[in-house]
């Protein structure tokens, strides 16, 4: 019989005694024993939570949170046999959108007992695990500045009112090689590495990008203007050809210098400023529980 564990992010989830009712009430329905239950801190978002759990006999790992609560979940579960089920209660929610996982526990916990499992990749960025995109640059700095509290009033439109504030900044140059191609210089916004393509806000960055295709794909965002945000992100929701200066490549590795220094993510958590981004694809990494639907090539 399989055994599972519930990694919850208690700032995300207020009230963990109806939540745990809920996710009890689907287990026993499926003939499930209770799930240990993991409760992250400011200084364990979870993983050494997971591995501990997993050292104990869990094979399926429900992570209730955010995008980090997923990815510390996903960094535990990274190359074992244990499946990851994702119960979204986060802003992004980016991985649950682009592996067309349902919202609400009974769904959520229904897919885990009963749906199928999908082997996806991962990526890695200085050691990091992501399942979603690293980037450095606007969208880094643009997180860094929305705050939970902001996040939890508004939902995704708090990103969009931090990143209008910063739609008339600088540029800054990068030289980036993929796997063993010749560099390449740009003036840039932002250079995002990502394993899936669909973004808060319904945006369709990289409509081609698989999460078990053994690649990254890599966006160079590169507008000068007002006119070429609005082609962009018009381009993103479907509504204008694609347009907006931005470059596009798929690579397994990864690496980006860049003049001056700047803020860097993973999956919405802050790496730091640096002048450096390395990452790197792992594939075929991570068992997902997923819709029986979802389980072929694509969203």
């Amino acid at each position: 019989m399989s055994r599972s564990a519930v990694l919850v992010n208690p700032a995300l989830v207020p009230n963990q005694a109806v939540l745990r009712r809920a996710i009890l009430h689907e287990l026993e329905r499926a003939g499930w024993p209770e799930p240990a239950w993991l409760s992250t801190t400011p200084d364990d978002p979870g993983e050494s939570l997971v591995r501990a759990a997993l050292g104990e006999g869990a094979e399926v790992i429900f992570a209730c949170g955010g995008d980090g609560t997923v990815m510390a979940a996903a960094a535990a579960l990274a190359g074992g046999v244990g499946a990851l089920a994702v119960l979204p209660m986060g802003t992004g929610n980016l991985l649950a959108r682009n592996l067309g996982l349902p919202r609400g526990i009974p769904a959520g916990v229904g897919v885990a007992v009963a749906g199928a499992r999908r082997v996806i990749d991962l990526g890695e960025v200085e050691g990091r695990i992501f399942t979603v995109a690293a980037g450095i640059g606007l969208d880094a700095r643009v997180l860094a500045e929305t705050s939970h509290r902001v996040k939890r009033l508004l939902g995704w439109p708090a990103y969009v009112l931090a990143g209008l504030r910063h739609l008339g900044g600088p540029s800054f140059s990068v030289t980036i090689r993929l796997d063993q191609a010749a560099p390449i210089s740009r003036q840039v916004r932002s250079v995002m590495v990502a394993n899936v393509g669909r973004f808060p806000a319904g945006l369709d960055l990289l409509p081609g990008a698989l999460p078990d295709d053994g690649l990254l794909e890599v966006a160079l965002i590169t507008p000068r203007g007002l006119r070429d945000w609005v082609t962009l992100i018009s381009s993103m929701v479907g509504r204008h050809p694609r347009g907006g200066r931005v470059e596009t490549y798929s690579a397994a590795a990864v690496e980006v210098v860049a003049e001056p220094p700047q803020p860097r993510e993973a999956d919405g958590e802050p790496l730091g400023e640096g002048g450096r981004m390395s990452v790197r694809v792992k594939p075929r990494s991570l068992i997902v529980c997923v819709p029986r639907a979802a389980t072929q090539a694509g969203r």
